[in-house]
This record gives C-alpha cells, sequence and structure tokens, in this order.
C-alpha cells in the first residue's frame, strides 16, 4: 500500500485524501451519533418518561420546550399565567439556538432573553430516586429551577447587556423528585454572543450514573490537557538546547496553544480552575488560539520539509492571520463570534494546502512525509467536525483535542528521530570505523587462519557443488527413464491405433470396423488412464497433493471397504476374504488411524487390484488387519494376500519403483496396466507416516503389508 501511494500522482493522492475526509465524517456520524434506540423527545413542552427508567438509563432532554421570549419567569410567575388561563402557545426545538426563530413574523437574532419551562413525567421507580441534570454551557447566563427550587446559577441573568454578566460553565445538579413530574424552569440570556440559547443537549438520569460520566470527561479532557501540554513544554525545552532547529519551537508552540484551548472547550477546566477569570479574556484567548493555528503549523512544516511551502502562500497566511487576530482583539465577543465558520476555513485551507506539500514529499520519498500526512488527515477530520459542531451543524461532539492529540504524539516522535540522528549517525560511524579497523588488525594478526578458513569454505562449497550435481544427475536419469518409458509404453498402442484408424480409413474389412473402433477406444481410455496416473503420482512426488487427515477405526474402514469392492472381486472369479482379528461383539480394543480416507482407499485399492491381475480364477485375495506391538510407537498392519503367481524375491525391492512391470512369460494371465500403481501407492503410504512392502517365494503367491502408525486406542462401548 505504501509502495502504491508512492508511486501515484499528487492528484490521485490527493483524491484519495478527499476521499478519507469524507468516509471519515460519515463513518464518524454513523458510529458515534447513531442511537441504540429511537431517541426520546418532548412534545409541547411536556416529555413522558413513565415507560423509561432513568436512573441507570440517563436522557438527553431534546424535542419542544415552552418559550417565553423576552420574559425573565420564575416558576411562581408561569404558574399565576397558566392559572390566569395565558396558556402559552410557542415552543422552542432544544437543542437549538434561538437565532432565526420566527416571532411574529419576524427571525429572532442572538441577543435577547427568554424562558424555557418543561414538564417531565417520571416513572414510579425514579419518583423517590435521587436524579442529576448534567447542564452543559449555555450562551451566556442562566438560572434553573427544578419543581420551584433554585438549583444552579451561571453568570448574571439580565435584560440588557449591562444588567447581565455572561459564563460559560458545566455543572451537575441533584434533587429528589419526591412525585410523579419534574418541573424545569430555565431563565436565559444573551447579549455577547451571536447565538443565544440552550445549543447543547442537557442530560437527566441518576445521580450516580451522571457523576460517573462527568468525572471520566473531565479525567479524558485532563489527559488530553495535560498531554498536549507536557509535549510543547518538551519540545520547547529541546529548541532551547539546539536553537539551530527551529521546528521543535514552532510545534511547542503549536501544542501549547491547543493545549490551552483544550482548557476552554468540553469540561472548561479553565473556568473550574480559575472561576473568576474575566469572560471576554476567557473568549478571545479561544478564538486566538484558533486563528493563530493554520500559520503556527505552517511554520513548522516549513521547517520539517522546507522549499514544499510557497512565497505566495507564506506571505497570505502572515496576512490573514494578522487580520483574523486583530479583529479578535479589538472587537467585541458579539462580532468576532460570527467569524467562527471563515476561521474554520482558513484553519482548513492551511492544512489542506500542507497535506498537498506532503503528498509531494512522501511521492519523494522523504523521511517522515507519509506518515506526517496520514496523521493531519486524521487532525483534519476531527478539526472539520468540531467547526460543524460549534455551528449546531454536526452531532458529534468536540473532537479536535484527541484528533490533535494523535497528531502531536506522531509528530513528538518524528521531531524526536530528527533530534537524536546526527547524535546516532555519529556513533553508529565511530563504530563502523572502530569494528573496520578491529577487523583489519584480526586479518593481520591471523591471516593464516582466514586462508584456512576460506579453503575450508570453499571445500564444503564445491563438495555441494558435487552433491547437487550428482542430485541432477539422477533427476536427469529419471527423467529419461520416464521418457523411455513414455515411448516404450505409448508408441506401441499408438502405432496399432493409427494402423486401425487406416483401415478404418480405407475400408479394408468394413465388417470388421466397429471392433477396429472398440479397440482405438479401449486404447484410448488405457493411455488417458496411464498419462492420469503419471500425473497423480509427479504431484504425489512433488508434495502438491493435500491431505484431509482424521481419525478414523482402522476395523471400520476396512469393513466399509471391502463392502465396497466385494463385488468387483468376486466378478473377477476369485474369493475376497477379510479378516480383522477380534469381533465386535468381544467388545475389543480397536485401532484408531489418522488417515485421508479417500487416498488410502487408492492406495489399497491399487494393492487389491494387483493382486486380481495376478491371481488365475478360482483363486484368493484375503485382506486383513493386526497389530504390531513389538515397535514404538505400536503399528496397525494391513495386509493383502493373493494365491497368484508369485513375485521373484530379487524384484521385491523393484516392484514400487515407477515404471516397472512385471511379466512372467511362462504364464498365459494378460496383464495390462501402467506400472505406476505400486509406486503411487508407497507415495500415499509414506504420507500418512508409514510403509509398504511385500513378501513372496516366487511361486505360491504374494502378500502385500501396509504399516501405519496407531493414532490413540479406543475402546467400543454399545447401548
Amino acid at each position: 500500500m505504501i509502495r502504491y501511494i508512492l508511486r501515484v500522482s499528487s492528484r490521485t493522492i490527493l483524491l484519495h485524501i478527499a476521499f478519507v475526509v469524507v468516509i471519515g465524517l460519515v463513518i464518524s456520524y454513523a458510529v458515534m451519533s447513531a442511537p441504540d434506540s429511537p431517541p426520546i423527545r418532548s412534545e409541547k413542552g411536556l416529555l413522558d418518561l413513565t415507560q423509561d427508567h432513568i436512573r441507570t438509563n440517563p436522557v438527553k432532554l431534546q424535542g419542544d420546550w415552552t418559550f417565553y421570549w423576552h420574559a425573565l419567569l420564575s416558576p411562581a410567575d408561569i404558574r399565576n399565567r397558566i392559572e390566569k388561563g395565558g396558556l402559552p402557545d410557542r415552543y422552542i426545538n432544544i437543542p437549538g439556538s434561538w437565532l432565526g426563530y420566527r416571532l411574529d413574523g419576524q427571525e429572532l437574532t442572538g441577543e435577547g432573553f427568554a424562558t424555557f419551562r418543561l414538564l417531565i413525567k417520571l416513572s414510579e421507580q425514579d419518583r423517590n430516586e435521587r436524579l442529576a441534570l448534567r447542564l452543559p454551557t449555555i450562551f451566556h447566563a442562566y438560572k434553573l429551577w427544578v419543581n420551584g427550587e433554585l438549583l444552579a446559577e451561571a453568570g448574571r441573568v439580565g435584560q440588557d447587556k449591562s444588567n447581565m454578566t455572561p459564563q460559560l460553565a458545566t455543572k451537575l445538579v441533584f434533587f429528589e423528585p419526591n412525585k410523579d413530574t419534574v418541573e424545569l424552569v430555565l431563565q436565559v440570556s444573551n447579549f455577547h454572543h451571536h447565538r443565544g440559547g440552550i445549543t447543547k443537549e442537557i442530560e437527566l438520569g441518576g445521580s450516580n450514573m451522571l457523576t460517573v460520566g462527568t468525572k471520566l470527561k473531565v479525567a479524558t479532557d485532563m489527559f488530553i490537557t495535560a498531554s498536549l501540554l507536557v509535549i510543547g513544554v518538551y519540545n520547547l525545552m529541546l529548541f532551547l538546547l539546539r536553537r539551530q532547529d527551529r521546528a521543535p519551537l514552532y510545534f511547542g508552540l503549536f501544542t501549547l496553544l491547543f493545549g490551552v484551548r483544550s482548557l476552554l472547550n468540553g469540561e472548561l477546566m479553565f473556568t473550574q480552575f480559575f472561576p473568576d477569570f474575566p469572560w471576554e479574556l476567557q473568549f478571545k484567548m479561544e478564538y486566538l488560539t484558533l486563528s493563530l493555528g493554520g500559520y503556527v503549523i505552517t511554520k513548522y512544516f516549513e521547517c520539517v520539509f522546507p522549499n514544499y511551502v510557497s512565497q505566495w502562500f507564506r506571505l497570505g497566511s502572515r496576512i490573514v492571520t494578522g487580520l483574523l487576530c486583530m479583529v479578535v482583539i479589538i472587537t467585541p465577543a458579539l462580532i468576532y463570534t460570527q467569524l467562527l465558520m471563515l476561521i474554520g476555513v482558513v484553519v482548513v485551507l492551511h492544512m489542506a494546502y500542507l497535506m498537498i506539500g506532503l503528498a509531494k514529499a512522501a511521492m519523494q520519498r522523504l523521511e517522515g512525509a507519509l506518515i506526517f500526512l496520514l496523521v493531519s488527515v486524521v487532525a483534519l477530520i476531527t478539526v472539520i467536525n468540531d467547526f460543524l459542531y460549534f455551528n449546531e451543524w454536526s452531532p458529534i461532539g468536540n473532537t479536535s483535542p484527541a484528533g490533535l492529540l494523535i497528531f502531536t504524539i506522531a509528530q513528538m516522535i518524528l521531531l524526536s528521530s530528527r533530534f537524536t540522528r546526527a547524535a546516532t549517525n555519529e556513533v553508529r560511524i565511530a563504530r563502523e570505523l572502530q569494528e573496520a579497523n578491529d577487523r583489519l588488525t584480526d586479518m593481520n594478526t591471523n591471516l593464516e587462519q582466514l586462508v584456512e578458513e576460506r579453503t575450508h569454505a570453499l571445500s564444503a562449497a564445491h563438495e555441494d557443488l558435487r552433491t547437487s550435481y550428482e542430485q541432477l544427475l539422477r533427476s536427469e536419469h529419471g527423467r529419461k527413464k520416464l521418457l523411455a518409458y513414455i515411448t516404450h509404453d505409448l508408441r506401441l498402442p499408438l502405432s496399432s491405433m493409427l494402423g486401425y484408424v487406416e483401415a478404418v480409413k480405407d475400408m479394408v474389412k468394413p465388417e470388421r470396423n466397429e471392433q477396429y473402433l472398440k479397440y482405438i477406444r479401449d486404447n484410448t481410455i488405457r493411455i488417458n488412464h496411464m498419462i492420469g496416473e503419471l500425473s497423480f503420482l509427479s504431484h504425489l512426488e512433488t508434495g502438491q497433493v493435500e491431505y484431509q487427515m482424521e481419525p478414523i477405526h482402522a476395523a471400520d474402514f476396512l469393513h466399509r471397504f471391502f463392502e465396497q469392492y466385494e463385488l468387483v472381486v468376486l466378478d473377477a472369479g476369485l474369493d475376497f476374504v477379510l479378516d480383522i482379528g477380534k469381533g465386535e461383539d468381544q467388545q475389543a480394543d480397536f485401532p484408531i488411524l489418522e488417515i485421508d480416507e479417500q487416498r488410502l482407499e487408492q492406495a489399497l485399492f491399487n494393492l487389491v487390484s494387483n493382486a486380481m491381475k495376478f491371481t488365475s480364477a478360482g483363486g484368493m485375495v484375503r485382506l486383513a488387519l493386526t497389530m504390531d506391538d513389538t515397535q514404538d510407537p505400536s503399528c496397525v498392519i494391513i495386509s493383502v494376500e493373493d494365491s497368484g503367481m508369485g513375485i521373484p524375491p530379487n524384484q521385491l525391492e523393484q516392484i514400487f519403483d515407477r515404471n516397472y512391470r512385471y511379466d512372467r512369460a511362462s504364464t498365459d494371465i494378460k496383464v495390462e496396466g501402467s506400472g505406476l500403481g505400486l509406486a503411487i501407492c508407497r507415495e500415499i503410504v509414506q504420507a500418512h507416516g508409514g510403509g509398504v512392502h511385500a513378501e513372496s517365494d516366487g511361486k505360491t503367491g504374494s502378500i502385500f503389508y501396509i504399516s501405519l502408525p496407531l493414532y490413540s486406542i479406543s475402546r467400543k462401548v454399545t447401548a
């Protein structure tokens, strides 16, 4: 895959990057935002949870909330309105900003104040439980009443900018309903941000569940923040130790910037550490880190891969970043917060341009370019998702800290490698020079021994060559024998077939044409069978045949074989006898073999077929099973005995060789075959870890023995 990426054109790489970004976002939305079950939503200010157990399964308060625009109402004020018949008829979808909400034919702006109300019906088991509300950041000041009791405040709620104090904070509020309904009343005011209202989800559930979840999120944020800050400080220290390389400087600044930004997002750890810190300054810090991020990472990229950033891009990045920072510093939050999407586009354009340079560097196989490119894709996906999330277009939460942590760790490894490369190369070169000097010294002092060792090595190589040459000669001899076998055995039937074909063609004896054609057909089948056996034997000898080994009772195997070929032997005019020793009715121990039943059956049939060829009508073929406990491990012996003409003792070792055929001139038995059956039998048996041999006195028949290692002993028990 890496070689493929390095070979393709830069345009193809860019298409791959775009594809990865799109697919990554789609998968993220599908996996992270897809609920396990349909979401529970409120309708017209009422949320029915009577069928849910929220103590163990917290829910997010989504749906319609009662909406009182330009009214800061307490629970008592709302009850008075309801008692007087002034029922509300306006509802707003939460989470969501009131920016753009149509009221009396006009769309609301982000500035203003309002009261939200939600009535929740609880199940019977949740009424007496201790519950909790997890409150996200709400733009930008709020008061919360639960069942008429004021439980949470952030900032100061007011009806104009001078009477309100903005504050961002996440809170966890505990309460006990002690009845079947819960009334939530939330006053919210905003005069400092272009979006106002409840833009994030409020979560309701058991106090234990939400406490654990909140602590886990805090721990995750702290881990990511601490990692980014520590890595940033570490890289700044590297720069102080070696100031010629500015890459650690810019990378350390980049990591510190986003480490600080992670304190200002998520669980807002900065606010928890410094609750009295000015809100405006806190918000400016967050936007400044975003505005500076693209420029700083560009400077870092210049240091790592010089000559891959054009002069016009450097100038444009410097100008755009400077303008954005000036707007953030000079203008109030109500203005510069409207530039969030523009800032996001600038950051994404920086990263996209850098990935073009990275793609070119990767094509030229520069060290670290491919890893830099891959982690940049991950960081880009998380950054794009964050901008979509903060503009209420993505259901996935703040992901950029995790993506930037992955990016940062990869870069830290790259920088550490660059920083230590020079020292490592020096040590390596010194070590190699020392080793070379030691080798020269050893060669000078032990030249005679070295010559002797080289001579011995040459002698060994010569011996290997001689052995290989002998093996090659044997292989050539075998090839010539095989060629001679094919020439000898196929020439005669082919010549005869050609003669009969010419006879049929010339109409020599038309009345015998059918007989000629039958002879041609029989010889064609015989030649085809010979070729098939020769091919199969070649596959056996080269190890190209696969075996499906499984444990099988030897007696059962022989029973099935005997029943399958009994009629074949009887039709040849021979008696077929099976002898497996002790019967099943004696509850005896039966040997078990690990065999490929189909292959071993083929080998055994070759022996039985061979016995049938050399045994006259009225003779006998005997199949027997015995145990040999004298060997270690114990073996199972399968024997095939016939009452045929026998085999001369001096030929018993040759009958298993390829192409060996034995025809006794003094007998009237006509034997046809390829001479490969016994060779195939031997190869199959040896593949099972066994052996095969024959015994005969050359007069009164012969016995072939197959010995196979015993797999295990199992006593067959009947019901």
